[in-house]
């Protein structure tokens, strides 16, 4: 009867349509039990387990954390990675240190035993300084997923959630090639081996190309790929109209314990951007309201042209579920002309020494889409302006306090 429910479950998921460019589709996890509908974008489940499914010789991984829940879909997309390992499909799963402490044993201890799955942990802050927070997997070495999605039944269902599908084979051999670099980095490790730095100076992205991937940090990114916390500010020194944001955390902070380091970067960017006359429309999670973030939060909304808002998404029917009902998407639609769906918080310590990857798609049916989406949020009644004057309760994410 299980099995048979999980069928239904997931052939449900076909109904969606399929929203996609050339090369890339976009994927939306929309939180159950809420009136955001997109029925013209496929889900992540019916997504992973679909591109798991075709794969014919390889599936390459990167994960900060993995947690899983009996009956869930993250066990669905599970058995169909099993089904490629039984198939002789080699499986390599790179999982971020720091992320184990927070992983569900049970889920690690599944993946572990999956044959043809070899499971490393590396331990990046002994690369770049940060954690691998990318998630994204490479099927063949020729299509992908990028997103904003953890390798958590959460994300899944439970959380607002965008990634992409990716055909665009440079893009996705980009996506392969930082993968051999970090399992390669994970080897150097466990030997005891200095990581050399791969770029000294500041790679550009090619910004003739009509879409291209960026990454983060830019001293050990592959070559080709162009440095993220660079490509940001260049997109916002673009728009001439409108720029929607949607964001879990933004402030212009670093991580570090005692006094967090000031990060200017992408705040000295949004406020240029909004100086020259352009709307800059912000949308981040209830995570987002402690302190000093609500603070420095507080300091943009002041700004002429700048709007953020403040995403609640309603605790579930079953009751709290720890680090869920939140928006976590990534992602930004500049003038309806210029997209950029990644997986960097926008904080120190995402994009400046941390793995991440992020898509341009300089394409405005992309754009629009990604805009929509922002849109359906930002006029849902989920979204409440940011109050200058409201003392915000500090946000208990992993606690029902």
């Amino acid at each position: 009867m299980r099995k048979s429910f999980l069928a239904l479950a997931f052939l449900s998921l076909s109904a969606h349509a399929e929203f996609s460019i050339p090369g890339f589709e976009l994927v939306h996890t929309v939180p159950v039990e809420t009136d955001l509908a997109t029925p013209d974008l496929r889900g992540p489940t019916e997504v992973w387990c679909q591109l798991f499914d075709s794969a014919k010789k390889t599936i390459d991984i990167a994960q900060f954390y993995v947690s899983g829940k009996p009956g869930e879909p993250l066990e669905t997309v599970i058995n169909h990675l099993k089904a490629a390992s039984d198939r002789g499909v080699k499986i390599r799963f790179l999982l971020d240190k720091h992320g184990l402490g927070i992983s569900e044993k049970a889920t690690v201890a599944k993946l572990k035993a999956i044959p043809n799955l070899t499971f490393k942990l590396i331990d990046y802050s002994k690369v770049g300084g940060g954690i691998i927070h990318a998630k994204y997997f490479v099927v063949d070495g020729k299509e992908a997923y990028v997103g904003s999605q953890n390798f958590d039944w959460r994300s899944l269902k439970e959380i607002h959630e965008a990634g992409l599908r990716v055909t665009d084979t440079k893009v996705a051999k980009q996506m392969q090639a930082i993968f051999n670099v970090d399992w390669h980095a994970q080897q150097l490790i466990a030997e005891g081996k200095k990581v050399p730095v791969l770029n000294h100076q500041v790679v550009h992205a090619d910004e003739s190309q009509t879409s291209y991937l960026v990454a983060s940090p830019n001293a050990y990114n592959p070559p080709g790929v162009g440095d993220s916390e660079t490509e940001l500010p260049k997109l916002l020194a673009k728009a001439k109209k409108e720029v929607l944001v949607q964001v879990m955390e933004y402030a212009p902070l670093s991580y570090a314990p005692g006094i967090r380091p000031y990060y200017a970067v992408i705040d000295d960017a949004i406020r240029a951007t909004a100086q020259r006359g352009v709307k800059v429309k912000m949308l981040v999670a209830d995570w987002n309201t402690k302190e000093p973030e609500i603070s420095y939060l507080k300091s943009l909304e002041v700004l002429p042209n700048v709007e953020i808002k403040i995403v609640s998404i309603p605790e579930a029917k079953e009751g709290f579920i720890p680090y869920a009902r939140v928006i976590h998407t990534k992602a930004m639609d500049i003038d309806d002309k210029i997209a950029w769906v990644g997986t960097s918080n926008w904080e120190g310590g995402y994009m400046d020494n941390s793995r991440n990857l992020e898509v341009v798609m300089q394409d405005p049916k992309m754009a629009k889409r990604i805009g929509e989406m922002a849109r359906q949020l930002w006029n849902s009644p989920y979204a409440k302006k940011l109050d200058i004057n409201k003392t915000y309760p500090r946000p208990h994410p992993g606690s029902a306090k």
